[in-house]
């Protein structure tokens, strides 16, 4: 294939186990506070103590046991508490600031991705047990991500949905930013993850998908959450993804990188244009207000919450 190396059946059917297995905990985690404290503070505590340095510390020689795979983990983590006090404090509803957290982790997520991007930039062969191939393609969608954290809008419009979840709806996240986001996040794995891209696309569809069904309009906290547990998911078992046979390795096609980061770049450079052509059309201050507050997706995710 172009992207992958032969993808054996059985590969295919762990994706979809790993897909449907995302998007169910996911449910599971945002159906109310109790089940969200047990998967995101009660099972990390003991990962951390007791799983984690055995199958991810620095001197074990798995993928994981780097500086990015411990940060991304915990900054997911932070952003499911984040939320998690957003959708159930009062106190924390009650003070407009507040609201500005979740997108101001994610644009947190975002620039880490962006920095390690740049770190691959440098790098070539295999470190840490992953093979590296950086190049041109890795500044190309180190720019995208770049744009894609800067198209954050809306921040202060955050609602909390009045049934019986408290989801954390953000109105003005329309879909062209999500698909923006899902190419770039791909562009990344598959430039920096390499040789695990191909079940970290299942993570990116396993929040898409409810964001656009389940739950219109939750696409952040069904992100933050699947997130979280792909990341303690990979942790405990870091080899399943890179070897024996549900293993799937990247190509490491040098025009397949192009490919990848040259579309994300396109599609979020496009997404910025428009953006700032909304912003002179409609006169919005991007900083304060709700940028797609006239389309019609919005209307209808703002009536659905309040």
């Amino acid at each position: 294939m172009f992207l992958f190396e032969t993808i054996p059946w059985y590969a295919w059917l762990a994706w979809i186990g790993i897909l449907a297995g995302l998007m169910f905990f996911n449910e599971v985690t945002r159906y109310n506070k109790w089940t969200g404290l047990v998967f995101f503070v009660a099972l990390p505590l003991v990962l951390t103590f007791f799983v984690w340095p055995k199958t991810s510390g620095m001197d074990v020689g798995a993928q994981t046991s780097n500086w990015f795979a411990w940060v991304k983990t915990y900054s997911a983590l932070v952003g499911c508490y984040i939320g998690m006090g957003m959708r159930f404090s009062k106190k924390m509803q009650a003070t407009k600031w507040c609201y500005t957290l979740v997108p101001a982790i994610l644009a947190l997520n975002i620039l880490e991705a962006v920095v390690r991007e740049v770190e691959v930039m440098g790098m070539q062969g295999i470190t840490d047990g992953m093979f590296f191939m950086g190049g041109p393609w890795n500044a190309m969608n180190a720019i995208a991500g770049i744009l894609n954290m800067l198209t954050l809008c809306g921040w202060f419009g955050v609602v909390i949905s009045k049934d019986k979840h408290n989801s954390f709806v953000w109105p003005d996240m329309m879909w062209f930013w999500i698909i923006a986001y899902d190419l770039w996040n791909f562009a990344y794995v598959y430039n920096c993850l390499t040789d695990r891209a191909f079940y970290s696309a299942a993570l990116l569809i396993s929040c898409t998908i409810p964001a656009f069904t389940v739950k219109k309009g939750a696409w952040a906290q069904h992100r933050v959450h699947t997130l979280a547990l792909y990341m303690m998911l990979m942790m405990t078992i870091p080899n399943f993804f890179v070897e024996g046979k549900y293993a799937v390795a990247s190509s490491h096609s040098p025009t397949a990188y192009y490919v990848v980061s040259i579309l994300a770049l396109a599609f979020n450079v496009g997404v910025a244009i428009y953006q700032v052509k909304t912003i002179i059309k409609n006169k919005k201050n991007p900083l304060k207000d709700d940028l797609y507050s006239d389309h019609k997706s919005y209307q209808a995710i703002k009536a659905q919450n309040i």
